[in-house]
């Protein structure tokens, strides 16, 4: 993606979080016959056909892989839809593997930000601008690149990213939430204190480590250097010649450091948090709401928040770019399959049941949003109503982020200092855009 295009993106993205999710979805030009509707696309009754579908484990609470979903789906269509479970810290490299060697999955979950730079969108994954669905999408550039269709997902919601916290918790403690980073160690101090762990750091999957400075970051950005990213991708500026970089890397390791988190950062897993959360070991999380979402499924009446990274004394919520969506490699073994599955998932029936769920802001004219859940209306309210979100650097990001992943994970092993992340990110940061050509590299 040029960087022209990258940034009207982000300023789309930026435009969407400006909108009341409280808002129910539009009731645009309705689907009026079956074909739209996608149920009755034609899928030969005769021999099943599996198609294999690859997430994350991390993704496992993913809207689209719902048991009762792949059921009627396969009743409807005699189509089984088989999953790859790849574990989170593997993500990326087996997707980039199958992907060289021809040995696709049909359908893929993943973020369109990242596939952009992980997975070479426009070279291996279809363009869907004509699928039945497409016609009926209300803001198709979150699902967009290079002018084109590239994913798939029934809603327009972002990822807010912050501290997610258990309400009662901080009830029970007369906790408030925090404002800046003093704040914050007294906060985690009354809560170990109780006898709960104030953080769950889950670091050996490397990316849970990016939360804090890639809001942290962003946050301080927009308030002091609004030119960073420019300057940044186009080689006049360097990560490390931000002083307060280094200071923020080093207030997440310093939780660490004082004891307030789990013991085992490196060794602790995403796919453990909701545990955690549900039996009450652990009080906050460096996450996105989706972990909110997880929570919930299973005990809908945990009272879980979320926050902004306290870096800075009255910090904005980071928002990443819409996440999740499906994509279709161009070498699927059973393409027009795959195409039904999203056509069905598409559909106006299917759809609503989606997005009643999982309470999401629809994205398609003839679904309507429900009432939003406590924690998602707070964050309207809180937040994006009142303009009080930056998009995280994820958005900025023209290349792959494996290797500052593994960096911060580097910190928290003792290897390195925040200074020497931020230095050894500069060199990897560098060699990569210039890899794609970018000018000035």
């Amino acid at each position: 993606m040029n960087y022209a295009l990258k940034r009207t993106t982000i300023a789309v993205i930026a435009g969407l979080l400006a909108l009341s999710l409280a808002a129910c979805g539009s009731g645009g030009a309705k689907s009026n016959n079956a074909a739209q509707d996608g149920n009755n696309s034609g899928a030969a009754k005769g021999d099943k056909v599996t198609i294999e579908l690859a997430i994350s484990k991390s993704s496992q609470d993913s809207a689209f892989i719902q048991q009762d979903i792949l059921d009627e789906f396969e009743k409807q269509t005699n189509i089984k839809v088989n999953l790859q479970l790849i574990p989170a810290e593997q993500t990326t490299t087996v997707l980039q593997t199958k992907l060289a060697v021809e040995e696709t999955p049909d359908i893929i979950q993943y973020n369109l930000a990242s596939a952009t730079t992980d997975l070479n969108l426009e070279r291996n994954f279809e363009i869907l601008d004509n699928e039945p669905w497409a016609s009926r999408i209300l803001n198709k550039d979150v699902l967009s690149a290079y002018g084109h269709i590239y994913s798939f997902h029934v809603s327009q919601d972002t990822g807010m990213q912050g501290v997610v916290y258990n309400k009662d918790i901080f009830a029970d403690l007369g906790l408030s939430i925090p404002k800046n980073f003093e704040e914050f160690l007294a906060v985690c101090e009354k809560i170990k204190a109780s006898g709960v762990t104030p953080v769950f750091m889950p670091y050996k999957d490397n990316w849970a480590a990016n939360i804090w400075p890639a809001a942290a970051f962003a946050n301080f950005v927009a308030k002091n250097d609004p030119t960073f990213f420019d300057d940044l991708n186009s080689n006049k500026k360097k990560w490390s010649d931000i002083p307060e970089f280094q200071t923020f890397l080093q207030q997440q390791y310093e939780v660490y450091k004082q004891g307030y988190t789990n013991a085992d950062v490196l060794s602790d897993s995403y796919d453990m948090a909701v545990g955690k959360f549900l039996n009450k070991e652990v009080a906050m999380m460096f996450m996105g709401d989706w972990l909110i979402e997880g929570v919930l499924k299973q005990d809908p009446n945990m009272r879980l928040g979320v926050f902004p990274i306290p870096s800075e004394e009255d910090a904005s919520l980071g928002a990443s770019p819409l996440g999740g969506q499906l994509f279709i490699p161009k070498k699927a073994k059973h393409l027009a399959e795959a195409k039904e599955f999203l056509n069905f998932l598409g559909s106006k029936e299917i759809a609503q049941k989606i997005v009643d769920s999982k309470g999401y802001v629809s994205n398609l004219s003839d679904v309507t949003t429900p009432e939003l859940p406590d924690y998602k209306q707070e964050i309207v309210d809180n937040y994006i109503t009142p303009k009080k979100t930056v998009l995280t650097t994820d958005a900025y990001m023209l290349v792959d982020r494996s290797e500052l992943y593994r960096l911060l994970q580097d910190q928290f092993a003792g290897g390195l200092t925040p200074e020497e992340v931020l230095k050894a990110w500069d060199e990897k940061f560098s060699q990569l855009m210039a890899d794609k050509k970018i000018p000035g590299f």
